[in-house]
């Protein structure tokens, strides 16, 4: 079992870092579906803290696992888990926020809900496992979409409470108040996720261009300065500044992905 564990972190690896090198929409649909576990575990502990139904929460975190895939630089040498867990929460927590609205809802639509939550019950008891909407459907006499928009109507009447276990360790729980999001985390998060990006794109620079950035841009020498570190003179430090723009202007603006790839 440890050998299988090492052996599909092996590969997990292995794709993240081809997937930086060249990233193709094949590639990350392998990705996604070596890291399904991530989205699967967050979402089973979602779904026993609010009414949304796992099915729901775990395609929402299949947005969060892709943001991830995407913005993870596997030569920063931290594990890809530990980076994608809190784009997965995240993707959890605003779905949940977006669907946590006081809502009055029609009179049919709550004695429906409720008659189907008796049919629920006992269909569960004969069949001997979870019925499907669309069997409830079917014995209330009303169409499937009409069934699971009162269901959804009637889950979303009552609004999360802040103090709801959002996640819960061994040793500690998380309350959905304590998991949303601080804005200036946040922005520092996405500093530091641009700050990376930055640095990953200089260092693809050919040398002397990456020189000149850096001594120019980053330590704030004069070119006058930075073109005796560099043994060259001050115009040709402006040509490799403008090189050096250009290729990052270039490394930095979005890949789109052949959708053949």
């Amino acid at each position: 079992m440890a050998t299988s564990e090492s052996s599909v972190r092996a590969d997990g690896i292995e794709l993240l870092h081809l997937y930086h090198q060249n990233p193709s929409i094949k590639l990350r649909n392998k990705l996604v579906q070596l890291h399904t576990g991530l989205v699967r575990k967050m979402a089973h502990k979602f779904s026993h803290q609010c009414n949304e139904p796992y099915e729901d929460l775990e395609q929402i975190g299949y947005f969060g696992l892709i943001r991830a895939i995407e913005r993870f630089d596997p030569s920063q040498g931290y594990a890809f888990s530990s980076f994608a867990v809190p784009y997965i929460r995240g993707e959890m927590l605003h779905f949940l926020r977006d669907r946590s609205t006081l809502l009055k809802i029609p009179r049919r639509w709550q004695e429906l809900y409720n008659e189907g939550q008796r049919i629920r019950k006992e269909l569960a008891m004969t069949l001997g496992r979870t019925p499907k909407d669309a069997e409830i459907a079917n014995i209330l006499n009303v169409s499937l979409q009409e069934w699971q928009e009162t269901k959804l109507a009637a889950q979303n009447r009552m609004p999360l409470s802040l103090d709801a276990t959002a996640v819960h360790y061994v040793d500690c729980q998380i309350t959905l108040g304590e998991a949303l999001p601080c804005p200036r985390s946040t922005a520092l998060q996405i500093q530091e996720e641009e700050r990376q990006q930055l640095q990953g794109a200089i260092s693809m620079l050919e040398e002397k261009p990456r020189m000149a950035v850096e001594m120019v841009f980053l330590k704030e020498l004069s070119r006058k300065d930075a073109a005796k570190n560099i043994g060259t003179s001050p115009m040709t430090v402006t040509r490799y500044l403008q090189k050096g723009i250009q290729d990052l202007m270039g490394y930095l603006q979005p890949q789109v992905v052949p959708s053949g790839s």
